[in-house]
């Protein structure tokens, strides 16, 4: 499978793509409409940050017991119960009053039941695709990611500025209940991948058989740090830019769109591991330059050219792919998820801690700084040759 065209003959291919589109708008949205909501009321630059991304901090609660449910769930009933859950979720967060410890608990607990989507959601694609359309299909979800930020955030700075930030959370409401009914009459009834009841000690046992190979070790810190240093920079864009935040959201989407359009279905498969490591350089790189004083269309500009090595996320999970065993498919790519939203959340936080005492710019470079760093430290290991052979099986 190789062509766009083919990838959307797929039958269920289309809904869960239209579903996830439907999901991104609203998670972009009810982002915006929170960091917004919480800054205006606490002037924090951290709780700001927090609101946006601290949800992800959940993700390794969930990663540590409850991934056992990405392959022992069927994915249907769950992907509907989840988009339900987070429908009803915002509607809490919309409540007129809702005290900020009160949001806070409510956007950890979210995040909780979003730890296991990313595995049921990437393990049901790879049943939905064949194994040499996976790569292709990614990126395209890759590519919605970007279309559908730009058109998110577009969307939520203007219902910010319209009408406010509850009754922009009560539109992403409404947008989750949109998916949820997409996913239902869409998607075929399939059983869990794996026998077995989800538990924590299943979800250990399988996540330590998956962090003992050195070559998926390495290649998880590379997916899970220096991003979720950059995204750090990322939750600094409201008190950066408060009124224009929704600009830089979509410059930055914008050139993750661009960089997974051409890697994912223009780069030859023997190019793909030379472009890692420059394409995790240019994702920091260009960060430095906000130690200095930037007009707005600048600001943008470099964002959008640093987003482009997002895209090196797409190659690494090809790498990951590799050396995946069929049976935990749906967990080996949610701890990925989940390890990546987790990551996000600590870099949010760190962004937002250095926020407080240095100026927005300048924590911002020092984010990128560290990420340069992690990049060239883990890029020896990624050199390595992946030995030959068949994933060993985990789940058995």
């Amino acid at each position: 499978m190789r062509t766009y065209g083919e990838l959307f003959r797929v039958p269920e291919f289309r809904p869960l793509f239209a579903a996830s589109a439907v999901q991104i708008a609203a998670m972009t949205v009810s982002g915006l409409a929170l960091s917004t909501l919480v800054y205006a009321a606490t002037g924090s630059p951290l709780l700001a940050a927090l609101a946006l991304f601290g949800s992800s901090f959940a993700q390794v609660v969930g990663a540590t017991v409850l991934l056992s449910a990405a392959d022992r769930l069927p994915p249907r009933t769950a992907l509907v119960t989840v988009a339900l859950v987070f429908s009803l979720g915002t509607l809490g967060l919309a409540v007129p009053g809702m005290p900020i410890l009160g949001m806070f608990l409510l956007i950890f607990g979210l995040g909780l039941v979003n730890s296991v989507t990313g595995g049921i959601r990437w393990g049901l694609l790879g049943e939905i695709v064949p194994d040499d359309g996976y790569v292709l299909a990614r990126s395209v979800f890759n590519m919605l990611l970007g279309v559908m930020q730009i058109g998110g955030y577009a969307l939520g700075g203007v219902l910010v500025v319209l009408l406010a930030p509850r009754q922009a959370l009560l539109v992403s409401a409404g947008l989750y209940l949109l998916a949820a009914a997409v996913l239902r009459l869409g998607l075929a009834a399939r059983p869990p991948r794996a026998a077995g009841r989800p538990s924590p000690r299943e979800t250990w046992r399988v996540n330590r058989r998956l962090w003992s190979l050195p070559a998926r070790r390495h290649i998880y810190l590379a997916l899970w740090v220096p991003n979720g240093l950059i995204v750090g920079c990322e939750a600094l864009f409201v008190p950066y830019a408060t009124t224009s935040a929704g600009t830089l959201f979509m410059a930055t989407a914008l050139g993750m769109l661009a960089g997974d359009t051409v890697v994912g279905r223009f780069v030859p498969r023997h190019w793909r591991p030379r472009l890692i490591t420059p394409l995790r350089l240019l994702l920091a790189a260009p960060i430095l330059l906000f130690a200095l004083p930037l007009p707005l269309p600048v600001a943008a500009l470099i964002l959008a050219v640093a987003a482009v090595g997002f895209s090196a996320g797409l190659l690494l999970q090809d790498l990951l792919i590799a050396l995946s065993p069929a049976d935990a498919r749906g967990q080996v790519l949610g701890l990925h998820t989940s390890g990546l939203l987790t990551m996000q959340a600590v870099g949010a936080t760190i962004a937002g801690l250095l926020a407080q005492w240095v100026p927005t710019g300048t924590a911002m470079a020092l984010m990128a700084v560290a990420s340069l760093l992690v990049t060239l430290a883990l890029t020896p290991a990624l050199r390595r040759p992946v030995a030959a052979g068949q994933p060993e099986s985990v789940t058995a």
